[in-house]
């Protein structure tokens, strides 16, 4: 049969190979840059356009985003067969298969799927349990406990055990964390929940327990293919090897230099497991880069060099030319945000676009300086990391109405909606939900409870009316959002004061509705696959030109002509808890390689010689030097100086240093000049403002939330204040205190 499509002038001979090797195991070790995504997709119309039927290809991803992507690309080059292709996360295709099988998983009614933030919720409201006269005063806080049990769970570790490897300051609590393990199974047990961790776990016994279940979808999925291997942990791992247990037919790309979410319970291991997990596995290198120019590829493979275990692998380029990396020395941190600042206004006269940069950082209040240099330059940029849409309140508000039309027993959900209600307090709602539960009640009934007053008949009865519309067969999940809106939207302007922004968000979930045909598979998909940033809900954000700012792990999977990464130095990349633990340093590492092969064309460096944590205090600055994984790259590699241009050598050895007096007058200018072309704050004429004036630029003091910036004065009688470690913040003049910092 002749092949539609040119391969061999689409491909590289190694792309070529991982394409047409259709049969058996394959694993492909796909360096940063080197083509994978593009060799996954012309893999997948290969097979269609060979006559395997679309529905018997499966291919896994960690979004559903890159999955449409990938088949839609498929679809591009092949025709629109290869849109029939199943394509998801392991968690989608975990909450398919088990929905077909709830009685073998003892889920007779169905189940909902809760997030992160629902499970801390519940947490909380079972520590009472535990019995406490007294809460203790260093019982961890129930986002550390979540973090315990999910963890313990992925990685198939006592619980115990994880307290005592990781939590050791816990160790005295094990007991009660041991308790409220199981008391929080018990009830999503009793409450038909599931978290994410138990849609795997369940998955995977499925599999293993029931050979005929996993010969049946051995032969729905004969050739499966896995995205991002090396970010699987074991029991991925191991529902792959059930999930291909008829056929052996699995292709497995990823890159083990790109290892990075160990703390989800990643376990990268699994790439060197996966030839002895299937024997006569093929193995496959992409080395060939596509993104990057020479200098950078020779300073990232160097840099990777010293790594404990890898495959081994040398990127390289067919493109000409490139300038290396350029490694800068600052004095201090705000001389490090000085220096960017500096060089991105370069760049851009010499013909970037902001959208061209990024800088990146190991963790996020390391752009600190930089955002309030930035802010008061007006310089426009976005920042990547962090962002929860289905933590906001408002959103959780809203989907909680359609959650209990879904599963009634949602007993989060139903205290969510009455404590909603101006009058109902938790007791009242508390009784309202035992006597639905044990009566089997349905929703929209819930004005029957016999304990009402008259009163409480009058508060009920609006969220009733609303939930018999939702539970009519004909309303599509377009409609039940806009019904759940009409009924909320009212109650959001009156809880929060910054309602517009919050409709907006709001509205994004009407365009979201608008793919599903039922209102159970819009929350599922939701839940599992919510937006990843506030790109995903503004899109139009992203037609603007503006400077990105991102944490590594956000920036994985992305690219820029021009890279900067900041305070790439011992003790913040990689951090002082690596430095102690080899296994974590060499996944630092990792994610120092991740944050390098980002960039296309130029790689900028940076690192400041003091840490200055903060000018108040009196905390002493270090000179910690470069971070290891820089020091340890050859010095020929990359140009190493200081923000004047001056060569560096060698490295500075840690040295300790006084704390100045004073903050260096020098650096005055990066805190107290106020943007001329922006408003400045008028004179408090109210007598009701604590703070003292204060302008846009300023450095200011929160009583709660320490030091900040002040970012820009909004109507009359509020303020933007971005703040080092509680990000940016909207006060109200007339109720907070700022006081300027000189």
């Amino acid at each position: 049969m002749e092949n539609k499509i040119d391969y061999k002038k689409a491909l590289n001979p190694a792309q070529m190979e991982a394409v047409m090797t259709t049969n058996g195991p394959v694993l492909v070790i796909a360096g940063a840059g080197s083509g994978k995504t593009r060799t996954l997709v012309y893999r997948v119309a290969y097979l269609v356009e060979n006559g395997i039927p679309p529905e018997s290809i499966l291919l896994l991803t960690f979004t559903r985003k890159a999955a449409t992507e990938m088949l839609n690309r498929a679809a591009e080059i092949y025709n629109e067969g290869c849109m029939s292709v199943s394509g998801g996360t392991f968690h989608s295709l975990a909450n398919q298969i088990l929905r077909n099988h709830t009685d073998l998983i003892g889920y007779y009614n169905g189940f909902t799927i809760i997030d992160r933030s629902d499970m801390e919720q519940i947490i909380t409201s079972l520590i009472p349990e535990l019995n406490f006269l007294k809460r203790p005063p260093r019982f961890p806080k129930r986002g550390t406990i979540a973090n315990i049990l999910s963890k313990a769970a992925n990685l198939q570790e006592p619980t115990g055990q994880i307290i005592a490897k990781e939590y050791i300051q816990f160790t005295t609590y094990t007991n009660h964390i041991e308790k409220l393990g199981r008391l929080y199974t018990e009830y999503k047990r009793a409450n038909g929940l599931m978290d994410y961790d138990d849609l795997i776990i369940y998955l995977r016994n499925l599999l293993s327990d029931n050979p005929e279940i996993r010969q049946m979808i051995g032969q729905q999925y004969r050739y499966v293919m896995v995205d991002e291997y090396q970010d699987t942990n074991t029991i991925q791992a191991d529902i792959i090897k059930w999930l291909v247990d008829e056929h052996k037919n699995i292709m497995a790309v990823g890159d083990d230099c790109q290892s990075i979410y160990s703390f989800r319970g990643a376990n990268y291991q699994n790439m060197f497991d996966f030839p002895e997990q299937f024997p006569g596995t093929k193995m496959i290198r992409l080395e060939e880069n596509y993104r990057s120019t020479q200098p950078i590829l020779s300073f990232t493979n160097a840099m990777m060099e010293p790594a404990d275990k890898k495959y081994t692998k040398c990127l390289f380029t067919k493109k000409q030319g490139g300038i290396p990396p350029r490694i800068v020395e600052a004095d201090t941190e705000p001389e490090q945000a000085s220096f960017v600042y500096s060089y991105i206004k370069e760049k851009i006269q010499t013909g970037r676009r902001f959208s061209d940069i990024a800088i990146l950082f190991r963790a996020g209040f390391h752009s600190f300086e930089l955002e309030t240099l930035l802010t008061q330059q007006g310089i426009p940029y976005v920042k990547h990391g962090g962002f929860k849409f289905l933590d906001s309140a408002h959103i959780k508000d809203l989907l909680s109405h359609l959650r209990v039309v879904v599963n009634r027993e949602d007993t989060i959900s139903w205290m969510r909606i009455l404590t909603l209600i101006r009058g109902i307090g938790q007791a009242k709602a508390n009784k309202i939900i035992a006597w639905m539960r044990s009566e089997g009640i349905m929703p929209h009934d819930i004005t029957q409870w016999p304990g009402k007053s008259k009163k409480d008949l009058n508060l009920l009865r609006p969220v009733a009316d609303l939930l018999y519309i939702l539970t009519t067969k004909e309303i599509s999940p377009r409609m039940a959002v806009k019904a759940a809106m009409n009924y909320y939207v009212p109650i959001m302007e009156e809880k929060f004061d910054d309602y517009p922004k919050r409709q907006k968000e709001l509205d994004q979930l009407l365009a979201m509705a608008e793919y599903h045909d039922s209102l159970d598979s819009f929350i599922d998909t939701l839940i599992l696959d919510p937006p990843a940033s506030t790109l995903d809900i503004e899109p139009e954000q992203g037609k603007k030109d503006m400077l990105t700012l991102s944490t590594v792990h956000s920036a994985k999977g992305l690219e820029w002509p021009v890279v900067i990464i900041i305070s790439a130095k011992n003790g913040k990349f990689p951090t002082p808890m690596a430095l102690k633990n080899p296994f974590t340093l060499e996944e630092e590492r990792r994610l120092m390689y991740v944050a390098t092969t980002r960039a296309k064309e130029e790689l900028l460096i940076c690192y400041s010689r003091k840490d200055t944590r903060s000018w108040q205090t009196n905390m002493e600055l270090y000179s910690n030097g470069p971070s290891v994984f820089i020091q340890s790259v050859p010095h020929d590699l990359a140009v190493h100086e200081n923000t004047q241009g001056r060569r560096i050598t060698s490295f500075t050895s840690s040295i300790k240093y006084n704390k100045p007096k004073n903050r260096p007058a020098s650096h005055d200018h990066l805190y107290n000049s106020p943007r001329k072309d922006l408003p400045q704050q008028e004179n408090s004429k109210d007598g009701d403002r604590e703070a003292k004036d204060i302008s846009t630029g300023e450095r200011v003091m929160h009583p709660a939330f320490g030091i900040g910036v002040v970012a820009r004065f909004v109507d009359n009688d509020k303020v933007e204040v971005l703040f080092k470690d509680a990000g940016k913040k909207l006060l109200h003049m007339k109720y907070t205190r700022l006081e300027p910092v000189h």
